[in-house]
């Protein structure tokens, strides 16, 4: 009698085994004023890392900031083989595991860029506080417009990189499955002003609702 025990056993660690082998690994990018020690960041690689169930939510700092003085961030596109490189050493380390590019602002904007490379198989890409507007007024739509995979939009209602109306209009031109999460009264960064949050909630309360939003979204696009 003790051997069928014994084989019931192995069946579920195997069942654990496979089902951890769907864990996604997250790859999340700074935004262009502050490293992945920031406190924003810090934050929010908890909080994937819980609600995606991540095998591992890898963060790094562009070469811009590296050395005891930041400097100047230089346009996205240049940024995009560093990103390269780091996707590719994570993806060799945990393969198998689908594979989320997600990413703070500029953040978001590379990894879409990344995305959009014939050699990365992405299985989707998380925009928190995508910069659509530049500080010159131009839409910087061209890549969302590229991109065939999964795309997630967390946005704040009060962001002026992005507002939801132009979103709304990208969104609709896109080729690839998208869907958005306004966080009402958030900032470029999120955040909801403090007068604001008395009619809102909490700042925690509405970050936990994003972030289930952000976990229903990924489930479909890696199968789970």
């Amino acid at each position: 009698m003790g051997s069928p025990k014994r084989m019931r056993k192995d069946n579920s660690e195997e069942s654990s085994i496979a089902s951890s082998s769907q864990s996604p690994v997250v790859i999340f990018a700074h935004g262009a004023g502050a490293p992945s020690s920031s406190d924003w960041m810090i934050r929010w690689k908890e909080l994937l890392e819980k609600a995606l169930h991540a095998v591992e939510v890898v963060t790094f700092d562009y070469p811009y900031f590296s050395g005891k003085r930041k400097r100047v961030p230089p346009k996205a596109e240049k940024l995009v083989d560093f990103h390269k490189d780091i996707v590719k050493k994570t993806v060799a380390k945990y393969p198998g595991h689908p594979l989320i590019l997600a990413g703070k602002s500029m953040g978001s904007r590379v990894s879409c860029m990344v995305a959009s490379e014939l050699d990365i198989a992405a299985s989707a890409v998380i925009c928190l506080g995508y910069p659509l507007k530049g500080r010159n007024g131009a839409l910087r739509d061209d890549i969302l417009l590229q991109l065939t995979i999964p795309v997630m939009f967390v946005q704040g209602s009060k962001d002026g990189f992005c507002p939801i109306e132009r979103l709304d209009a990208v969104r609709k031109k896109m080729k690839s499955q998208n869907e958005l999460h306004v966080i009402d009264g958030g900032d470029h960064s999120l955040k909801i002003a403090k007068k604001l949050l008395q009619l809102k909630g909490t700042q925690d309360e509405a970050e936990e609702l994003a972030v289930q939003a952000v976990a229903s979204f990924a489930s479909k696009a890696i199968g789970c």
